[in-house]
C-alpha cells in the first residue's frame, strides 16, 4: 500500500516553505515538493531537503537526562526529571521570590508553545523574567515599525508582491544564503524590468544579483539612509501630497536629514556621492518601490533609529501603504513573528498586547482565569536576563535556544549559565547549552507534532504531524502541563495543540495581532491566513434567510487605507547618525561583522548534526580582504586569531576581494575555538534592547605553529 504524503512546512527559517513528508515502513522520512504553496512553489534549500535527518533516533534525544552526583548527565524517567525541575523551581521561588526564576524561549517554538510558555511564566511561576532569542533577531525593526506605523508585522504585504514592484532596496540581507528559495522573487523582479539595490559591506551571492551594490562601512547604515533622504529632498523627489495627507512629523525628520549632506555621508560610509545619487534615481523613478531590511541594519546599538531612517525614506517618497510599495523586515527564525506576538517576550501579552496596558492585562487575565493584579510587570530583555543569571536570577527554564553559541559576549554568558543554582533545558538535541543543564528533557520537533507558525509575511500556517515521535519523547505542551500540576496549578495548561490555539484565539481577540478569526480548519483549507483576522461577524440581518457568519478574509496587505495609529497617519521619527558603540582604534583597528552561511542555521545545534550540511560547511572561517591578509602575512586556509575586548576566536582564513579591506566577517554557527560570538559586543539599542552583533572592533593575529 502506498504511503500518503503529509503537507507541512520546513522547520527552519521564516519562509516556512511548504513540503510534503512521507514516512516509510523502515522509519525513514522522505521530503518531496509541494508546488501549491506560493512562497517556495516546491523549491527547497539544502537545509529543508535534509531536515528529516534530525528525526533519526541516533541524532536526537530520546530520554530525559539528569545530572548525577558525579556531575554526569545520565538517563532518567520522566517522573524523576519533572520532579527535579519542579523542586528546583519551587526551591528558588521560596528562597529568592518569583523573579529568582527565569524563563528563556525561542523563535522556533510554535505559537501554541510560545503562548503557553508565557502563560506558564506569569501564572504558574509569577515571574517577570521571561524573554526569548527572537530579541536578537528583529526587535529593532519591530520597535521602528511600531513607532512609524503603530504595528509590527515583518512584511505588510505578501512576498508575491516583490517581483511586481519597480525597485527593491535590500539592506543587510544575504537572501541567497539565508533564505535561498526567496531569491526567485528578486530574479523575477529583474525579469519584470525592476531594479535591485543591495546594501552590504560584502559582495555576497545576493549582492552579485544587484543592479547596484553599495558597500558601506559596517555600522553606518543610518548615515546612508539619511544621505539618500537628503538627496530625495534636494532633488525635489518628495511626494508632498502623500506626506501632507498620510503622515505627521515631516518637518523635524526633514531637518535631521538635511544635516547629512552627500559628501559628509560619503566620508562616514565609504559610499561615493555618484553611487548615492544613482540609488536615489533607481528608487524614485518607478511608480512603486520597497525597502526590505534584515539583520545588517537591525543588529546594532542604534538599530531602531537605523530602521526608522529607512522607513522615513519610504514615507517621504510615498512608498508605504500603497500597492506594491512599502517597508518590510525579513524576519529570520521559523516562528520569529508569531513568537513575539503571544507572550514569551518580556513586555508583551498575547495578541501583541503590552504588558503595562491595564486593559490588556484585564482582557488576558479574564481568559486565563486570574486576577489582573496577579500578572507581573515587564521583565528584562534577552541579554539583560542572561547577564543576570547566577545573581538576581538563580534558576532558569530554557526552551529551544542555545545561548552558549548564539548570545553576544558568549564566553561571559556561558559563565553566567554555569553559575546558576539550577538549569532545565527542553530541546531536540543535546546542544552546547543543554550539556550544562541539571535536567534535559527530550521534546517533539516539527514533523512529530501539530502546531501553527507565523511566517515573515504574517501568514499563520498549520504544521501537521507526519510521524510518530520516538518512545521517551514528549511535547513542550506536555512538559508545561506536568510542571504546572506539580507546582499547584492543575488546570489551564492543555496538551492538545488545537485546544491551546482556541484559547490563544480568545486571548488575542481585539489585539494588534488578532488571530480570533483563524481556526485549524481554515488554515488547512486556505493554506494559511494573514493576521489581523478578527472573529467572524454576523452577516447582514436584513438579508432574508441569511443566518450564517461572515468570515474575515485575513489581511495580506496592511495600511492601504490607514496606518495602525490613532489618527491613521504614519509617523516620521527624526533620527541622526551616531557612531557605533565600539569604533576601531590603534589597539583594535579592524571591524568585525557576523552572519550566516547557506548550509548551517542559527547556533548550528541541529544543522551541525546533518552530514550533508557539514560536508558543505564544515566549520568556521575568517573572511578578509587580500590587502589585510598581506599585512598579516596570512595565506588561504591559515589559522587566524580574531581578538576583541571580550574574547578571542581562531579560524582558517578565507581571502576574498568581496569584502571591504577594513572589515572581516565570521559566521556564528559554531562553538569552541571558532565561536564568533566570543567577540561580539552586547551594547544594547536603547529602545529594542538589541545587542550590537553586526559590528565591533577587533585585531587580527597570525597563529604560528
Amino acid at each position: 500500500m502506498q504511503n500518503t504524503a503529509t503537507p507541512t512546512h520546513c522547520p527552519y527559517c521564516a519562509l516556512q516553505c511548504g513540503m510534503n513528508l512521507t514516512a516509510a515502513p523502515d522509519g525513514t522520512v522522505e521530503v518531496s515538493e509541494r508546488t501549491d504553496f506560493p512562497v517556495n512553489r516546491g523549491a527547497l534549500c539544502g537545509k529543508g531537503r535534509t531536515a528529516p535527518a534530525l528525526l533519526a533516533r541516533n541524532v536526537r534525544l530520546t530520554s530525559p537526562l539528569v545530572r548525577d552526583e558525579g556531575g554526569a548527565l545520565v538517563p532518567a524517567s520522566w517522573d524523576e526529571a519533572l520532579d527535579r525541575i519542579a523542586e528546583g523551581l519551587r526551591r528558588t521561588r521560596a528562597e529568592y521570590g518569583p523573579d529568582g526564576v527565569g524563563v528563556f524561549g525561542g523563535g522556533g517554538l510554535t505559537n501554541e508553545k510560545a503562548y503557553t510558555l508565557g502563560k506558564f511564566a506569569r501564572v504558574v511561576l509569577g515571574t517577570s523574567q521571561i524573554d526569548y532569542n527572537g530579541r536578537f533577531c528583529m526587535s529593532s525593526a519591530a520597535a521602528a515599525g511600531i513607532k512609524a506605523f503603530g504595528l509590527d508585522r515583518g512584511l505588510p504585504f505578501p512576498l508575491e508582491d516583490v517581483p511586481k514592484t519597480g525597485c527593491v532596496i535590500l539592506v543587510g540581507s544575504n537572501l541567497a544564503e539565508t533564505m535561498p528559495p526567496s531569491l526567485r522573487f528578486l530574479t523575477e523582479l529583474k525579469e519584470n524590468g525592476g531594479t535591485l539595490i543591495v546594501i552590504d559591506p560584502r559582495r555576497t551571492r545576493t549582492a552579485e544579483q544587484a543592479d547596484l551594490h553599495l558597500a558601506p562601512r559596517p555600522g553606518t547604515d543610518l548615515a546612508l539612509a539619511l544621505g539618500l533622504l537628503h538627496l530625495v529632498i534636494a532633488e525635489g523627489r518628495v511626494d508632498e501630497e502623500y506626506v501632507q495627507e498620510r503622515t505627521v512629523g515631516w518637518e523635524d525628520a526633514r531637518a535631521a536629514a538635511m544635516a547629512h549632506w552627500p559628501e559628509y555621508v560619503e566620508r562616514i560610509t565609504g559610499v561615493s556621492v555618484p553611487q548615492l545619487r544613482e540609488a536615489v534615481g533607481l528608487f524614485c523613478e518607478p511608480e512603486a518601490a520597497m525597502v526590505l531590511t534584515a539583520r545588517g541594519p537591525e543588529q546594532q546599538s542604534k538599530g531602531t533609529d537605523t530602521v526608522g531612517a529607512w522607513i522615513n525614506l519610504c514615507l517621504a517618497t510615498g512608498r508605504a501603504g500603497r500597492p506594491l510599495s512599502g517597508y518590510g523586515c525579513l524576519t529570520g527564525q521559523g516562528n520569529g513573528q508569531g513568537g513575539r506576538e503571544h507572550g514569551q517576550k518580556a513586555d508583551q501579552l498575547p495578541g501583541y498586547r503590552k504588558l503595562d496596558d491595564p486593559e490588556a492585562r484585564r482582557h488576558v487575565a479574564e481568559v486565563w482565569g486570574v486576577a489582573p493584579d496577579s500578572l507581573p510587570g515587564p521583565g528584562r530583555s534577552a541579554y539583560e536576563l542572561l547577564d543576570a543569571l547566577g545573581t538576581d536570577i538563580r534558576s532558569l527554564l530554557l526552551m529551544a535556544s542555545n545561548p552558549v553559541v548564539s548570545a553576544p559576549r558568549a564566553a561571559h554568558i556561558e559563565e553566567r549559565i554555569r553559575s546558576l543554582d539550577f538549569l532545565a533545558v527542553c530541546d531536540v538535541v543535546l546542544s552546547e547549552t543543554a550539556a550544562l543543564a541539571d535536567v534535559v528533557l527530550p521534546v517533539t520537533q516539527w514533523a512529530e507534532e501539530t502546531g501553527t507558525t507565523t511566517s515573515l509575511e504574517g501568514r499563520v500556517l498549520l504544521r501537521r504531524q507526519a510521524v510518530t515521535p520516538p518512545d521517551g519523547v514528549r511535547s513542550d505542551l506536555e512538559v508545561l502541563h506536568e510542571l504546572a500540576a506539580r507546582l499547584g496549578v492543575e488546570k489551564g495548561f492543555p496538551t492538545a495543540p488545537e485546544e491551546v490555539f482556541e484559547e490563544l484565539r480568545r486571548a488575542s481577540a481585539g489585539g494588534a495581532a488578532d488571530y480570533s478569526g483563524i481556526t485549524y480548519r481554515r488554515l488547512a483549507e486556505e493554506d494559511g491566513v494573514f493576521w489581523p483576522c478578527p472573529a467572524a461577524q454576523p452577516s447582514d440581518p436584513s438579508a432574508p434567510g441569511d443566518t450564517a457568519e461572515r468570515a474575515h478574509p485575513g489581511t495580506p496587505r496592511l495600511f492601504l487605507d490607514r496606518f495602525a495609529t490613532p489618527d491613521g497617519r504614519a509617523r516620521f521619527v527624526p533620527v541622526s547618525h551616531r557612531a557605533t558603540a565600539e569604533e576601531p582604534d590603534d589597539e583594535y583597528p579592524v571591524l568585525l561583522t557576523t552572519g550566516r552561511v547557506v548550509s548551517q542555521y542559527q547556533s548550528g545545534a541541529q544543522t551541525r548534526r546533518v552530514a550533508e550540511l557539514n560536508a558543505a560547511a564544515p566549520g568556521p572561517f575568517v573572511e578578509l580582504h587580500p590587502r589585510l591578509a598581506a599585512r598579516l602575512g596570512a595565506a588561504e586556509g591559515d589559522p587566524v586569531a580574531v581578538v576583541s575586548r571580550r574574547g578571542r576566536a581562531v579560524a582558517p582564513a578565507r581571502i576574498t576581494s568581496a569584502i571591504r579591506p577594513d572589515t572581516v566577517f565570521m559566521p556564528f554557527h559554531w562553538p569552541g575555538e571558532g565561536r564568533a560570538n566570543s567577540l561580539t559586543n552586547p551594547a544594547l539599542d536603547p529602545t529594542s534592547r538589541m545587542p550590537e552583533f553586526k559590528t565591533c572592533a577587533v585585531r587580527l593575529e597570525a597563529v604560528r605553529p
